[in-house]
């Protein structure tokens, strides 16, 4: 069994060089349209992209998340759509299994309704601390935040970024291991916090019904995000 955890991970807070960051930002853009503004922020001389994360959120609360990851260029890696069912490569299933096998490497963290599709991931990741604080896992009524803030947070033991990136990590080791060399996710994930059981409700849905959608949705980057 692969080891989740992974510390490779600064890459996603500073960008090293303006070379580097206007690939980042492009490849951001072509995929993403307005989905994702991005702002450019120089930091000690070194340009760098500001996080998705929703500004002054703790990430390691306990909520349910809806996460989308999606492949370096999109590129169709995890297997195919066939008759409205999705049938995983090699690297579908180890993409999968990789998935169901987060909370054995993180505790108090659960996988609700999920989906491997031939270029992303969609999935419900569940954190549900015994002790809750500031926020509780059960869901709750949007209080009116922007989910796509271009700000962030310092990262927490067991927040959403840890989970996502160390599932991410893994799954690129695997792939370095047994010659997908060529394999890559997309540098960033979309996340949605979830609030109420209607909205719980309609992502269940969309994630059960994505491998049916897949014709009209596959060459529209925008719809993998509802």
């Amino acid at each position: 069994m692969a080891r989740l955890y992974d510390n490779d991970i600064s890459r996603l807070y500073q960008i090293s060089s303006l070379t580097l960051f206007l690939s980042e930002f492009w490849e951001s853009y072509r995929t993403n349209g307005l989905l994702f503004p991005i702002i450019m922020t120089l930091y000690k001389g070194k340009y760098r992209i500001e996080s998705t994360r929703l500004k002054n959120y703790d990430y390691a609360a306990n909520g349910w998340y809806f996460v989308t990851i999606c492949t370096g260029n999109h590129l169709c890696y995890f297997g195919d759509i066939v008759q409205g069912k999705m049938q995983l490569s090699a690297l579908g299933q180890i993409a999968q299994q990789f998935w169901v096998e987060i909370p054995e490497h993180f505790n108090n963290t659960f996988i609700d309704a999920y989906v491997i599709m031939p270029n992303h991931v969609h999935g419900i990741v569940v954190i549900d601390h015994p002790v809750e604080t500031r926020h509780g896992a059960s869901l709750q009524s949007s209080q009116n935040h922007n989910d796509q803030s271009n700000q962030f947070s310092p990262l927490k033991k067991g927040s959403l970024s840890i989970i996502i990136n160390a599932y991410k990590s893994s799954v690129t080791r695997w792939c370095r291991k047994n010659g997908y060399d060529y394999f890559a996710w997309q540098p960033r994930f979309y996340d949605h916090i979830i609030r109420d059981n209607d909205s719980l409700e309609r992502i269940r849905d969309y994630i059960h019904n994505n491998p049916v959608k897949w014709e009209e949705d596959k060459d529209n980057i925008s719809n993998l995000w509802m």
